[in-house]
């Protein structure tokens, strides 16, 4: 499918400068996607919950374009700081962008963009963030052009989002989501990711996912980088076969609401994406001393308490603890308790499922 529009274009005279705001949280796959193909596309379908506070806001402001060029003009700042290298990494989205909006190029940007967490700490700061800029931009072409359907929205906010950042198409949709072909779930695709919502047992809609920061330092590795390492990955093509299988048994788990059962799968999956970086050429590692430790409590706590609290990793050394909202007083306990110790400053971010981007009003 293609968006491209050549006649998306501004008469500048008629442009006066302006604003939009947006503000969309980070997801945590529970199957993951890891390997890709193309143009941003998954070498294998994923699904993931929405979060509710590990969230990026950005603002898009726009004027018309002193002098044109071939190009486009771009500035950002990440939490009031100007930053080149993502004001690059912007500029370059845009330009990719360009067959879709023509109208880029016409325009000056300048982006206010913040996280409510640490940045490439592997808690899915590119999702988050490139999914609330392609939120602004669909919303642009609403404002200067003519405005999307609702569902026609998001869709194209999601197309837009993975052409950033793979897994950013997931986080346009509150809930959950499944991104890449799955049999039985409507729509599923490579190109955008679909809602799932619907099919969400109640006891997962209100799931909480406490967030331990193990290390807010930057990755050793990028996810572009290890997305790369998995075309010469030995085990490459049995995990390709296993998660578009996992996929679709987790989308029937979460409609029944078996605890046990995605618990066990969320935790396989974590271990099963770390296995892939350690079997890499080169191999490496993520995860910390202070995440295995934490592992090893979880897992004691759960056997000792039969309390279903479970982990998983993205890519990087952070665990997400996942539990019901009936057993939050008492995993909240356990974590100041015994794990805070292992954490960053003892430092740890409570969040749970959430309900997608919001439009916010524009601070001036």
């Amino acid at each position: 499918m293609t968006y491209d529009r050549p006649d998306l274009t501004l008469i500048t005279s008629e442009v006066t400068p302006g604003a939009l705001r947006w503000r969309s949280p980070s997801n945590i796959a529970l199957v993951k996607y890891w390997g890709k193909h193309g143009d941003q596309l998954p070498r294998n379908p994923s699904v993931s919950f929405t979060l509710d506070g590990a969230a990026t806001d950005t603002t898009l402001r726009y004027e018309v374009r002193e002098q044109s060029g071939s190009g486009v003009d771009v500035k950002l700042s990440l939490d009031g700081v100007h930053n080149d290298a993502f004001s690059q990494r912007t500029a370059k989205f845009f330009e990719r962008l360009l067959p879709i909006y023509p109208f880029l190029k016409q325009l000056s940007f300048a982006i206010e963009t913040k996280n409510s967490f640490p940045h490439s700490a592997g808690i899915a700061s590119s999702a988050s963030g490139m999914s609330a800029l392609a939120l602004c931009l669909v919303d642009l072409e609403g404002k200067l052009f003519k405005p999307l359907g609702n569902a026609e929205f998001f869709e194209k906010a999601s197309y837009l989002s993975r052409l950033g950042s793979g897994s950013a198409c997931r986080s346009v949709y509150g809930g959950a989501a499944v991104w890449g072909k799955v049999d039985g779930v409507a729509q599923s695709n490579e190109e955008f990711a679909v809602p799932i919502t619907d099919k969400l047992n109640p006891t997962f809609q209100t799931y909480h996912d406490d967030i331990l920061l193990i290390s807010k330092s930057e990755k050793s590795v990028s996810s572009r980088a290890g997305h790369q390492l998995m075309e010469s990955n030995p085990y490459a093509t049995a995990r390709y076969a296993q998660a578009k299988q996992r996929t679709g048994e987790m989308v029937d788990i979460l409609r029944r609401g078996d605890v046990e059962a995605f618990g066990e799968m969320l935790e396989s999956e974590a271990l099963t994406l770390h296995a892939l970086m350690m079997s890499s050429r080169p191999p490496y590692l993520l995860i910390r001393p202070n995440t295995l430790a934490v592992i090893e409590r979880i897992q004691e706590f759960r056997r000792e308490t039969k309390t279903p609290l479970y982990f998983t990793l993205d890519a990087g050394p952070n665990l997400h603890l996942l539990y019901p909202h009936a057993d939050a007083e008492q995993v909240k306990s356990f974590i100041r308790e015994q794990l805070l110790f292992f954490c960053d400053d003892g430092m740890y971010l409570a969040d749970r499922v959430g309900k997608g981007p919001e439009r916010l009003e524009v601070n001036e």
